[in-house]
């Protein structure tokens, strides 16, 4: 695949009834799997501060050298057991989107 610069954006609406501390752990969670997965660039994650109404309550960017370094990401081990563990049994919506990074960028 492309040796391109990519960028990975994730956005989630967390159920009604999700603890209160569930963006903490969240975030707890997040910074332990990075040194996990060398394929990262640069990883920024955190709860929506609340400033518009109409937003997301949590999101994750992540930069990447290419798709296949993505793919690696996506399909880590230690990515699908974060996944289970503080996503999937809370998210309400998610929308997501991976796109190039313009050279010089």
């Amino acid at each position: 695949m492309s040796a391109q610069r990519i960028r990975h954006i994730v956005l989630f609406n967390w159920k009604s009834g999700t603890p209160a501390d569930h963006a903490d752990r969240t975030t707890a969670a997040l910074a332990e799997l990075r040194p996990k997965i060398p394929q990262i660039r640069s990883y920024h994650y955190g709860a929506n501060l609340g400033v518009n109404p109409g937003t997301y309550d949590y999101a994750v960017t992540a930069e990447f050298d290419s798709v296949d370094d993505y793919l690696v990401y996506r399909d880590h081990p230690d990515h699908k057991v974060f996944i289970e563990k503080y996503t999937a049994p809370y998210i309400d919506t998610r929308a997501s989107i991976q796109f190039p990074i313009p050279a010089g960028s």
